[in-house]
């Protein structure tokens, strides 16, 4: 489905918790439960579809539906193909997140197939850092990946996860993602959660994190375009207009967590971002349409007047709020959870 419209929602849909590496930032928990048949994944799309249309004929807009279909490593479902075409008849537009070992000729020209109109392959540097944090081959086995789908004619962005690991060696992967006919090269913070959680003396400073991305946008690549959803990032983007607001206002961006979309996990689970654990619910149980209405955690996230810190009075609020996933994190102590609601740690905006 491709709308050209402002407003989107997605779904960041987990297919399976089972993965082929072991990465040493990865997030996800190693959460049990059967993984959602094929039967109950159409039944949850059809109801996300119908809930969106009903948006739009109470709004009178056009919205985008999305679907970034990921695991886990997604190509471990054997009923991935069946999946695509389920997700795709219900008119969303889809883009699969993986880290590219498994992707052959065959199954590149699978998901050409099924309409996926792009795929992002993780990575972290070059060779000597990517094989250190996703293990040794995962390089050269994620650009085998990578050449498989261009040659299929499919659109491949790389993902990178920002940390000190791979902070001086940015500039490389860009122009790495020119030589290898890679259009887009996205950043995204270290959440130390999961797996994650031991590397948290690689996170950055909040400084080092501005820092980093004026390099990043001040690059000029040909035919590679330098993207992030770092909500703190749209405060530096060149020419960015980012107008401050009376505080109490509805979120317009920044930090999609429970706003613009929701992830939901391999057994159905509910979260406002996969990176953000707390549940709001399972579809097996409950209803799509209701958790998004009523949820307290979502009215939590969505209402400036509870944010803890800097963020309940910050005039960029609305279209930023920090990282929620990182907040969370960050602010968990002795075995405890953390406050998603506190301030971004890595925020370096001035007087935010």
């Amino acid at each position: 489905m491709a709308v050209n419209s402002p407003f989107e929602f997605f779904l960041q849909w987990h297919l399976t918790e089972r993965c082929n590496l072991s990465c040493q930032h990865c997030y996800q928990s190693g959460r049990g439960g059967a993984e959602l048949t094929l039967a109950e994944i159409g039944a949850v799309a059809a109801e996300a579809a119908e809930m969106v249309q009903e948006w739009e004929r109470l709004y009178a807009v056009a919205i985008e539906r999305s679907c970034n279909v990921t695991g886990g490593e997604p190509l471990l479902r054997r009923d991935l193909d069946a999946i695509l075409a389920v997700l795709g008849e219900a008119g969303f537009a889809l883009d699969l997140l993986s880290n590219g070992t498994l992707i052959d000729a065959a199954a590149a020209q699978r998901l050409a197939q099924q309409g996926v109109r792009g795929v992002q392959i993780s990575l972290e540097g070059p060779q000597i850092i990517h094989d250190q944090i996703r293990g040794a081959g995962s390089y050269q086995a994620a650009l085998g990946g990578c050449r498989h789908l261009r040659e299929a004619g499919l659109a491949v962005s790389f993902n990178v996860t920002l940390s000190r690991l791979n902070a001086p060696y940015l500039e490389e992967i860009v122009a790495l993602a020119a030589t290898v006919g890679v259009t887009r090269v996205g950043f995204a913070r270290l959440v130390p959660a999961g797996q994650g959680a031991l590397l948290r003396q690689e996170m950055l400073a909040a400084e080092e994190v501005a820092d980093i991305y004026r390099r990043l946008f001040a690059l000029a690549v040909p035919g590679v375009q330098v993207v992030t959803g770092d909500p703190v990032a749209a405060q530096l983007r060149a020419g960015a207009s980012v107008t401050p607001v009376a505080s109490g206002g509805a979120p317009c961006g920044g930090c999609a967590a429970g706003v613009s979309g929701l992830t939901l996990l391999a057994d159905g689970t509910l979260l406002p971002c996969r990176r953000l654990e707390v549940p709001l619910g399972n579809v097996r149980r409950h209803s799509l349409r209701e958790i998004w209405a009523t949820s307290p955690v979502l009215r939590q996230l969505r209402t400036q007047s509870l944010y803890h810190g800097k963020c309940a009075s910050c005039a960029l609020w609305n279209g930023c709020r920090g990282c929620r996933a990182i907040a969370y994190a960050c602010s968990a102590t002795g075995g405890q959870p953390g406050d998603y609601l506190a301030s971004d740690p890595q925020c370096f905006i001035a007087g935010g």
